[in-house]
């Protein structure tokens, strides 16, 4: 019987349904009812990378940082593409100051989606922090534009950063900014 309802796609439509409650829960900032609701998509549909790197990033965002380096480890394995797993790896570096594993995922978490100011603006800190402060600005102001076009708030971080970036290009040698802070929710 559940080979017949996987043909038919039951299993696959339970599964996204319980990633839209899962999603709405996120939205309201209710954790655990989020990860309880990925937990049931899992269960039916364990084969989508997508589902374990939305809990993993649901994980994160809770604070469980072992938990959700596992969901993103586990969703990277079934497809390696998966740009929020990348980001969230990305992010996990970076917050333990892994610059260069920060910046190789955040790399192929922009080639997996490259219109994402989130990624955007890693990347821009994360050349800053490597020293390219001219490709800083570059993706900064993309991630300034894209958070404009979405009349998102953080644009005013990005503009901010790109003209710290900016600065130090005109007055080399200067010492580096201080360690900003992740891009926050709207």
């Amino acid at each position: 019987m559940a080979r017949i309802t996987q043909r038919l796609g039951f299993t696959r439509y339970e599964a996204d349904e319980y990633y839209k409650q899962a999603l709405d829960a996120y939205n309201k900032r209710r954790f655990d009812d989020a990860i309880l609701n990925m937990d049931k998509a899992i269960e039916r549909l364990p084969t989508k990378s997508e589902y374990y790197a939305a809990r993993g990033f649901f994980y994160l965002e809770d604070g469980v940082k072992d938990k959700a380096l596992a969901d993103f480890e586990q969703a990277l394995k079934i497809y390696r593409y998966e740009m929020l797993a990348h980001y969230g790896r990305g992010v996990i570096a970076y917050n333990d100051r892994n610059w260069d594993e920060a910046l190789a995922h955040f790399s192929d978490a922009y080639r997996a989606d490259p219109k994402r100011p989130e990624t955007l603006y890693y990347l821009g800190i994360l050349y800053h922090r490597k020293g390219n402060n001219e490709a800083a600005a570059q993706l900064m102001g993309q991630a300034q534009a894209a958070f404009e076009a979405a009349n998102d708030r953080r644009k005013t971080d990005a503009a901010r950063w790109v003209k710290e970036f900016q600065k130090q290009l005109e007055t080399k040698g200067q010492a580096k900014l201080p360690l900003p802070s992740s891009p926050s929710r709207e």
